[in-house]
């Protein structure tokens, strides 16, 4: 394997052609907005399925192209197609309770698809994710305090630890689904 980490895939889809780059963000793109209608209603946060989306589209499309299929979710939305939970859309949005953890999907997928192809272990992909977690709750987390709510208990209480259950769900899910995509890809000769 040449030094190359036991989980990584053989051939990193910003390596293919622009087409089927093309093809692979729009992919994810769309994915998200699947993600976010898979929804249970919660205030000021619902709980949705983005975060693993986020996750594996870095983990999947690399650092850059993880990153554009985020952008382009975010700019779908503020540009008015309904794609964010509850079908939602608008600049509003972005201003509103859910907006610090929508603005970190870019940086997370670009975040994990950094550090993923390190990563040489299961504990070490789930670290990787791990971060990019991370990052959607602190900005997350962030702008519920400096916008909504002014208690910084409150706000980690109800942006934070309200998911810790669901979001481990998530990365564990995003971790094993990466993982065997990987270990596929691997024994799939025409990679």
């Amino acid at each position: 394997m040449n030094g190359t980490p036991k989980y990584a895939l053989p051939r990193p889809v910003a390596s293919q052609p622009v087409i089927a780059q093309m093809l692979w963000i729009a992919g994810f793109t769309i994915a998200t907005v699947v993600g976010a209608r898979f929804e249970i209603p919660h205030n000021p946060v619902p709980y949705t399925l983005q975060t693993l989306v986020v996750l594996l589209a870095g983990a999947i499309l690399g650092a850059r192209n993880g990153a554009i299929s985020q952008l382009l979710y975010l700019g779908a939305g503020i540009l008015g197609a309904p794609v964010f939970a509850g079908g939602a859309f608008g600049i509003g949005k972005i201003l509103g309770p859910t907006g610090g953890y929508l603005l970190a999907f870019p940086l997370a997928a670009g975040a994990v698809g950094l550090l993923i192809p390190r990563a040489k272990s299961t504990l070490t992909m789930g670290l990787s994710m791990g971060a990019g977690l991370a990052i959607v709750f602190l900005l997350g987390t962030f702008h519920l305090w400096a916008f909504y709510i002014h208690d910084a208990w409150a706000a980690i209480s109800s942006g934070l630890l309200i998911f810790s259950w669901w979001d481990l769900l998530k990365l564990s899910a995003a971790t094993m689904i990466y993982r065997e995509v990987a270990r596929r890809s691997r024994r799939n000769p025409s990679t």
